[in-house]
């Protein structure tokens, strides 16, 4: 059985730093790409940043080029998504995501965190 679990949400102010973490157990990731989403209250889902596991290649959002940066530690098999210049529009349910290699749908989700930036 695939689990995703999330952590590293929080509150944070205007400026600030967080660092989501996102744990994968059940499956062996060099096939998969592993993606951020967000949604915010009465927004759509949005595609944040994704890369694939096992290769280079990696997508931002324009709207977090030069802030965010997704990573990984194979030895865990655990992503991360390291959030800097926070702004109040960041403010979302932050969820990883992983697909297939050459997939269209993202098929396994985790929970979600919560990251809200206020002063």
């Amino acid at each position: 059985q695939v689990q995703l679990v999330e952590s590293g949400g929080g509150l944070v102010q205007p400026g600030g730093s967080l660092r989501l973490s996102c744990a994968v157990s059940g499956r062996d990731l060099s096939m998969y790409v592993m993606a951020w989403h967000r949604q915010a209250p009465g927004k759509e889902r949005e595609l944040v940043t994704a890369f694939t596991w096992g290769a280079g290649g990696t997508y931002y959002a324009d709207s977090v080029k030069g802030r965010f940066a997704i990573s990984r530690d194979n030895a865990r098999n655990t992503g991360y998504l390291q959030m800097n210049s926070l702004k109040p529009e960041d403010t979302a349910v932050y969820y990883c995501a992983l697909k297939l290699r050459g997939g269209e749908e993202y098929i396994y989700w985790g929970q979600g965190t919560q990251v809200t930036v206020s002063s």
